[in-house]
């Protein structure tokens, strides 16, 4: 349109100003022809801004006529528009350069009350000398295409609300969902113009429906967290049928039945309310309400079904919070069941009959034959076992007990102490490693889990691998795959895990010093195993045992150990349990010269726990009689250290936390 405008109003001409105007007008006039059907307005003013010559187009939109315009000044004719147009005239004639497409949004004389978006283009009417002598006008009516534009550009906005909230949801974590739902109302109430937005929950038999999440904008009331079953029977049932629930102009279209929600809408001026069944295949968990209280809302087709989005995914997060919340609830009754065992026990009021016969399990006691029978129980299946007991009590037996009775048991048990390794090793050890992964790896390495695979890995002291590991060991338990260090290929295995400890792994989770996931993860099928002092029935068994095993390997026979000498074996707390035992039981029989076993247990008879001495106090005392035993020395054959049935580190530990140093 601007060249078309160019080549009638640039017209050089050498006759005097009025003459040239006249010739613009007989051009523009000619040019108005070409747009008589079209929504083009076109008009001239001369310098003094006073209109010459406007289109019929342009003179309805101004509401004057033709010939009411001819001579009169912008002021005149459109005194509101005029103050924000003049400006512009007064730059194309003072610059002599068009000014095209400036967007003018406003009413116009003829409907001042009526929002248009106008499209005005202005041209300088120059003489040949380049003397500007006034200003020739486009006008397009461009309210239908702004219009349009609003639309695709709202409909955009939505698009991306929608694609926002789906996002919020992925990877989230249960205990945040309500977080999210509640945020997610907020949005939607802002964006959309509502007043208010809920959530509201069936029960699992769907008898009860629960508001769970409410958000309202500033001076309207948030919907309470109650059940609204009794106080809205019809709609809780339109609901539990899966419908979709629209009202535009409430209480008006509500049935006679419904006289319940047409007293709630009457008191609270409730207007428009939508609702949205939330499905989850053909289960209805809940569903999706709007309301407005301020106007009435028609609910637009295309509204509704984006919604409906909306309650999909919706729909989907509560499923996953309603699963998370029935796992935790299950791991409780469990807890609780185990507990009511203890309490209860129940295993006193019953035989146990083992069907196997332990070889390296020694002992008859109702606490070692409930883990016997527990073992029985899981070693069939291929669940994650978690063994927790103090250092010495036999976990490792139980583990090799556990293999050896399952469909595993034609392939090696894989063992990994976790604790014995150094941290820069240990995930080489149960991964492997490439060739040149770190410096010094000069050789493949098959880790210890593709070892195991088709087997059994048994993880001692699970609790002291690094947090980083503790999630790599995660990944294994869950996919059964991981990758070698400095290799990208994943490799697949289908290993039965049972883990160990000696800790307070429950007190290493609150502490933030071991993952909470894995714990639930490992947390499967739990066997504590008692410590000695527990069974002490079962002591002179494993003093048997112990006393014919040393006895083959020495050449030693022993025919008698006298009754006060197991006496005070039984009376004794053994810190360090069976392992204890057996070093007591080895240094006696390479002190023993003939058939009768003098236990060389220091000070027996004061091995009794006080009545009223501190725990800590009587371990401490003890460990300082073995250790003047030995003349102080920690480490070696016959140390302190071997006959606490404890590490070296371990025993030094505990002295420095007990104030243990040799006297001078």
């Amino acid at each position: 349109m601007s060249q078309i405008l160019e080549k009638y109003i640039n017209v050089p001409s050498e006759n005097n100003p009025n003459d040239l105007i006249a010739e613009h007008l007989a051009k523009l006039s000619e040019l108005e022809l070409l747009y008589r059907t079209a929504p083009v307005g076109l008009c001239l003013v001369d310098r003094d801004l006073r209109f010459i010559h406007i289109n019929e187009m342009l003179a309805s939109i101004n509401g004057k006529s033709k010939e009411e315009h001819v001579g009169h000044s912008l002021h005149e004719i459109i005194p509101d528009i005029a103050p924000r147009i003049e400006p512009v005239y007064q730059r194309v004639m003072e610059t002599g350069e068009p000014i095209l497409n400036l967007e003018v949004r406003g009413g116009t004389p003829a409907n001042p009350g009526e929002e248009k978006y106008w499209l005005a283009s202005y041209y300088p009417l120059k003489n040949e000398d380049g003397s500007v002598l006034g200003v020739s006008t486009v006008v397009q009516d461009i309210t239908q295409h702004k219009l349009m534009m609003e639309v695709q550009n709202e409909r955009l906005r939505f698009e991306t609300l929608l694609s926002e909230i789906s996002t919020r949801f992925i990877n989230l974590a249960p205990h945040d969902l309500d977080r999210a739902f509640n945020e997610c109302l907020k949005d939607l109430v802002e964006f959309l113009g509502f007043d208010r937005s809920s959530i509201a929950e069936f029960s699992a038999d769907t008898t009860k429906l629960s508001v769970t999440h409410s958000y309202a904008r500033e001076g309207v009331k948030s919907f309470p967290s109650i059940s609204v079953e009794n106080l809205f029977p019809w709609y809780t049932e339109r609901l539990r049928r899966g419908e979709t629930i629209v009202f535009s102009n409430l209480p008006n279209g509500l049935p006679e039945e419904a006289v319940a929600e047409r007293d709630y809408c009457i008191k609270e001026g409730f207007k428009s309310h939508l609702a949205i069944p939330l499905k989850m295949d053909k289960s209805i968990l809940g569903g999706l309400g709007f309301g407005s209280f301020s106007s009435e809302i028609k609910w637009p087709d295309e509204i509704i079904q984006r919604l409906k989005i909306v309650g999909e995914i919706f729909a989907n997060a509560l499923e996953r919070k309603r699963t998370d919340l029935e796992l935790k609830k299950a791991f409780s009754e469990i807890n609780q069941l185990k507990d009511q065992l203890h309490k209860e026990n129940i295993y006193l009021r019953q035989e146990i009959k083992l069907e196997h016969n332990y070889d390296e399990i020694v002992g008859q006691s109702h606490a070692i034959k409930t883990v016997l029978n527990q073992v029985e129980q899981v070693a069939r299946t291929n669940s994650t076992v978690l063994i927790i007991g103090a250092t010495g009590t036999g976990k490792e037996l139980l583990a090799r007990a556990i293999h050896n009775q399952s469909r595993r048991k034609g392939r090696v048990m894989v063992k990994v102490n976790c604790a014995a390794l150094p941290s820069t090793l240990i995930e080489s050890e149960l991964f492997g490693r490439e060739k040149g992964a770190y410096t010094g790896a000069l050789t493949k390495q098959i880790g210890r889990f593709e070892l195991a695979n088709g087997s059994t890995i048994f993880l001692d002291e699970i609790s002291e691998l690094s947090l980083d590991l503790q999630a790599k060991l995660l990944r294994v338990l869950q996919e059964g795959q991981f990758e070698r260090l400095g290799s990208p290929e994943t490799i697949k295995v289908d290993v039965r895990v049972i883990a160990a400890t000696n800790r307070d792994i429950e007190k290493a989770v609150k502490e933030g010093k071991f993952r909470e996931d894995l714990y639930y993860r490992l947390y499967v099928f739990p066997i504590h195993v008692p410590p000695l002092r527990e069974r002490r029935e079962d002591i002179p068994a494993l003093v048997w045992t112990f006393v014919k095993e040393y006895g083959e390997k020495m050449g030693k026979t022993i025919e008698s150990i006298p009754q006060t000498s197991m006496q005070a074996l039984q009376s004794y707390t053994w810190p360090g349990n069976i392992r204890e035992l057996r070093n007591v039981i080895e240094r006696s029989m390479i002190l023993s010269n003939n058939s009768v076993l003098r236990i060389e247990l220091p000070k027996i008879k004061d091995s009794t726990i006080p009545q009223k001495m501190p725990l800590e106090e009587v371990e401490r005392k003890y460990i300082i009689q073995v250790l003047e035993m030995t003349n102080w020395r920690v480490r070696g054959r016959n140390g302190a250290a071997e006959i606490l049935g404890l590490r070296p580190t371990t025993l030094e530990s505990r002295m420095m936390k007990l104030g243990i140093e040799k006297k001078k």
